[in-house]
């Protein structure tokens, strides 16, 4: 299936790229989620003639994310979590716990930009977490998990 990116594609390519990509990729990804759009020569034309606007958009949305990233630099929140004597958590700590936290610090984080390769926290203590902001934009947060007292 051959598409055209209307943003940037993490692992697949940039703004105006023609990528040819397996079909259920694109029709129930990229089609849906306004990432890229079908590559027919009305469309071609049609991004050709909108090229500026959508590239003051990415532009746009790299500078939020590039702001967003200033103020997250070095943040650390800290979970309070029910854990036992010997500090594994009665349940887990993952990225909707620490996107909330950090929205209670002041501090908007979606939990989809959350990222925890590992999985979820199942220990007290102190953990450093991807934090993905934009295809180009992502730092590193610290999560300190308390128990209860």
């Amino acid at each position: 299936m051959e598409l055209i990116l209307l943003q940037k594609v993490t692992n697949l390519g940039n703004l105006g790229d023609k990528v040819s990509v397996k079909p259920g990729y694109g029709r129930n990804f990229l089609v849906p989620q306004g990432k890229a759009v079908p590559a027919t020569a009305a469309n071609v034309a049609e991004f050709e003639a909108k090229r500026a606007e959508y590239e003051a958009k990415a532009k746009a949305q790299l500078d939020g994310a590039s702001a967003r990233l200033a103020q997250l630099e070095g943040a650390s929140v800290t979970v309070t979590a029910n854990a036992s004597t010997e500090g594994k958590l009665y349940g887990s700590v993952g990225p909707r716990d620490i996107a909330e936290a950090f929205t209670a610090a002041g501090l908007p984080l979606e939990k989809s930009e959350v990222v925890m390769g590992e999985g979820p926290i199942r220990h007290v203590g102190e953990f450093d977490v991807l934090v993905h902001l934009h295809a180009d934009v992502e730092t590193t947060v610290k999560v300190v998990v308390v128990p209860e007292a």
